[in-house]
């Protein structure tokens, strides 16, 4: 079906064309029956004023029969640009109408009562919107949209960025595979030079709903001959949106929000609440610290790297880490100098409440494992759920059930509206293990909070005490008791706490991320890390920043203490020139900075300083490539060491409708394929810098949320001489995991003045349009056949429309003028059977 295609991003010469038109016709227009309008032809400056085309101006709020790119605009929402017909509706001549297919239809989100409603036309290809009282359309083709306004009682549930279940798209099939590399040189003055090579990723496929992944990691180190290779994890999921719930079957650890986590062999069903609207949602995990270095921080649980990524030295603070991630995380910071830190965090959750009169859950069934790949464990199952019983009650409870370990839990979660919201908890546990005569029981209590003070600029994002009896064990401590033979539990008593406070009269921001973990039978372990910043302006300095960090690690007896200043000032346009200075248990440091950024994709870091051993120096550089994240990095430590390091962070990923290498974001997480209709250099931009589509026209972008509304653009102003983009936006809403496909409508190639002439030595009507053979408009007719081609190709074929039809066929030279502002006399032959399309 062929038409017109009408965008936001037309030429300037339509709308050139279309004032000439409006403006003096609707000084001589005049009403007749049926909203028909006559138009006063004689003040047009035409030299045929009979062979004129206005057919589709004649009727008030008439739109020609044709296909239109448009947007779709529903009430205060968007939809992303379609394609969607007029079609003439039941025979009416003059009365053309939007054809919304059940397609669209699904994508609007009427309730399921409304929806059984609705009556069609069209052979049930078309909604007629007058089956729905109160709803009203209107269409508005100079900005591409088709207006929509619904009451909202007959709307599923809304929210900003969020989509609703029916517009959720699972992607098409296809193959990935990303990557994270590091690899390092390291020379110490006593100890000679070593090289190390670390890396992780994820193999995968999407087959209809369905992710497979296998996840691995790899490490070789020279110092030890260490090398390792692992498959840390092989599994399958897809969303069951129906039950807004995730099925997972393979290799998996328990995501619980009552037991703490444990590795098993088998499958699970739970709510996920990145299906919820964003008020709903829990708190993801976050890691901060401090680097003495230019280090690689590497995040894992149970032996599985979750993240890995290096940073600059100085505080940090990486937020990205999946939601679905909870329990107790290990941290490693890998300075460049060889040293490192290790240290746990334990996931906040924030209380597990639920909607009035909603359910979530989670079950489980399979084999505990205390180890990666090895099923050592006993068979079990688990389920637990919370259920909101009024408006801010929630009620939660679970089990574990397994032949040697159970354990039950049952807690009340409140709303507290203004004040917050807070949870309490009791688990007991019944263990047996083989060297133990009777069985070993005990109880564990919980209580937590959240809040944020939106008035007075704070966010309690979390603050949890737990209290463990001695007897008390939970899954993952009795696989670790039934492997060695101890005699129960360790963990005594937790506080944690994350705390963010904004003092607007003083401008000061302060953080704190607080864990204090006590034992019955070794010592204490805590983690802190509390800072202070404040902007300000001095003299003709602007955004001037000085900020404070200290922390303290307690891990296994061992106290590592720092403190971190930092002073930086805006300098030379993108750059900042800072100061900092860095004391710790083995050292103190001062240096001086300089950050640049050279554009979008490229930035760097130079520092020098001072150190207890001497001179110190460092540099960072980093480069977003359209394949890959590239970060190079450098230092030198007098009297100590000199280091060179390299990482690289990517992915490829293959499908039915092409190719392409890519910057990555989450492994195997959600990404969308982008088509620009095979043209090269074309730029796309989501979240982060733009990418440009390949040799076949394709490119990928990662940085998409699942469930979330993710809008892509055309960077119009980086396009490149030759092309032009008719549809520049497209927008979707992905599943976890999900390859997403969206095509833009571009058209490539030189620009021509034309003249066409038909058979018989006339020329088309004024106003009629010519469409490429990929149905794009490319010009509108002038007076005496003249015609501005865009997007054109040697030998090109395209058709003339008037009348709502094609009429006639041109073909474009095989060789071009080198001047084509000269213009092209091109015939235009007749089109006749069955090869003129018409809207019906």
């Amino acid at each position: 079906m062929a038409g017109n295609k009408i965008s936001n991003k037309y030429p300037l010469r339509l709308w050139t064309i279309m004032a000439t038109l409006w403006v003096p016709l609707f000084s001589f227009i005049a009403p007749t029956k049926a909203n028909e309008i006559e138009f006063n032809t004689d003040i047009l400056d035409v030299k045929d004023k009979k062979n004129i085309d206005l057919s589709k101006f004649s009727q008030a709020g008439y739109i020609m029969p044709g296909s239109y790119t448009l947007s779709l605009h529903i009430n205060n929402d968007d939809l992303p640009e379609q394609a969607i017909d007029w079609l003439v509706f039941e025979g009416e001549a003059q009365d053309s109408r939007a054809c919304l297919t059940p397609e669209i239809v699904d994508e609007i989100g009427f309730k399921s009562d409304i929806k059984s409603q609705l009556t069609w036309w069209n052979q049930g290809q078309c909604l007629d919107i007058s089956s729905v009282s109160g709803v009203e359309e209107r269409a508005d083709l100079g900005i591409s949209t088709l207006y929509l306004n619904i009451p909202q009682a007959y709307l599923e549930y809304r929210a900003p960025d969020w989509e609703q279940p029916s517009r959720w798209d699972h992607g098409i099939h296809g193959l990935l595979l990303d990557y994270y590399a590091s690899s390092q040189i390291r020379h110490e003055d006593k100890n000679g030079t070593y090289n190390s090579i670390n890396g992780n990723g994820t193999i995968g496929a999407n087959v209809e709903a369905w992710r497979l992944r296998a996840d691995w990691q790899a490490r070789y180190e020279n110092a030890d001959m260490e090398k390792n290779w692992d498959w840390s994890r092989i599994y399958a999921y897809r969303a069951v949106t129906s039950l807004q719930a995730k099925l997972t079957l393979g290799e998996s650890a328990l995501f619980s929000d009552i037991f703490e986590s444990f590795r098993y062999m088998g499958g699970g069903l739970q709510s996920d609440d990145n299906m919820l609207p964003p008020n709903l949602r829990g708190y993801a995990p976050e890691i901060s610290g401090i680097a003495q270095t230019n280090a690689n921080v590497i995040i894992s649980q149970q032996g599985r790297v979750i993240k890995e990524t290096q940073v600059a030295a100085g505080p940090f603070r990486i937020q990205d880490i999946n939601e679905m991630v909870s329990g107790e995380l290990n941290v490693r910071v890998e300075e460049q100098d060889g040293t490192f830190q290790n240290f746990t965090v334990n996931s906040a959750t924030v209380p597990y409440l639920t909607r009035p009169g909603a359910i979530r859950y989670k079950l489980a069934a399979g084999r505990a494992s205390s180890t990666q790949n090895k099923v050592d464990g006993p068979i079990f199952a688990t389920s637990e759920l919370s259920w909101g019983i009024s408006n801010g009650w929630s009620l939660y409870g679970g089990g574990i059930g397994s032949g040697d370990y159970n354990s039950l839990a049952l807690g009340v979660g409140r709303d507290l509206m203004a004040f917050g919201a807070v949870s309490f908890d009791a688990t007991q546990s019944w263990a047996h293990l083989p060297h133990e005569t009777n069985t070993q029981s005990g109880a564990s209590y919980r209580l937590s909070y959240s809040k944020r003070f939106e008035e007075i600029g704070s966010e309690m994002s979390f603050a949890g005490y737990r209290f463990s009896e001695t007897g008390f064990m939970n899954m993952d401590e009795f696989l670790e008791a039934h492997k060695y033979e101890t005699e129960y539990g360790d963990s005594k008593e937790m506080y944690s706490v994350r705390f963010n406070q904004q003092l607007s009269d003083w401008r000061i921001s302060a953080y704190l991320d607080y864990t204090h973990q006590t034992y019955w039978e070794r010592p204490d372990s805590d983690r802190i890390t509390f800072s202070l910043s404040r902007p300000f302006d001095w003299g003709s300095l602007r955004n001037i920043n000085l900020s404070a960090t200290a922390y303290r690690n307690k891990y296994e007896g061992t106290n590592d203490d720092g403190v971190y200043f930092s002073l930086s000032i805006p300098w030379g346009g993108d750059g900042t020139l800072s100061y900092n200075n860095t004391y710790n248990r083995n050292d103190s440091t001062h240096q001086a900075s300089y950050y640049g950024r050279l554009n979008e994709r490229d930035n760097y870091q130079v520092s020098a300083g001072t150190s207890y051993n001497g001179i110190l120096a460092n540099g960072y550089y980093s480069h977003q490539a359209d394949t890959a994240q590239i970060n190079a990095n450098a230092s030198y430590q007098e009297k100590g060491h000199s280091s060179l390091g390299l990482t690289v962070q990517g992915g490829v990923t293959a499908t039915t409708e092409g190719a392409a290498f890519h910057r990555s974001g989450i492994m195997g997480g959600t990404r969308m394929m982008l088509d620009t209709g095979g043209v090269s250099n074309i730029p796309v931009k989501a979240n982060g810098a733009n990418t440009t589509s390949n040799y076949f026209g394709k490119a990928v972008v990662s940085d998409v949320t699942s469930y979330y509304r993710n809008r892509i653009d055309i960077d119009i102003n980086a396009l490149p001489e030759n092309a032009e983009a008719i549809s520049s936006v497209v927008q979707g809403t992905l599943t976890e995991g999900a390859i997403g496909y969206r095509k833009f409508d571009v058209v490539s190639g030189i620009k021509a003045m034309a003249v066409l002439r038909l058979a018989n030595g006339e020329f088309p009507p004024f106003g009629a349009t010519v469409q490429n053979d990929k149905r794009q408009e490319v010009g509108i007719v002038n007076d005496g056949g003249s015609v501005y081609l865009s997007g054109i190709q040697s030998g090109d074929k395209m058709q003339v429309l008037w009348d709502g039809k094609a009429q006639c066929e041109l073909r474009l030279p095989q060789t071009m003028p080198i001047n084509s502002s000269q213009g092209l006399l091109l015939p235009c032959h007749h089109i006749t059977g069955n090869s003129a399309i018409r809207y019906q």
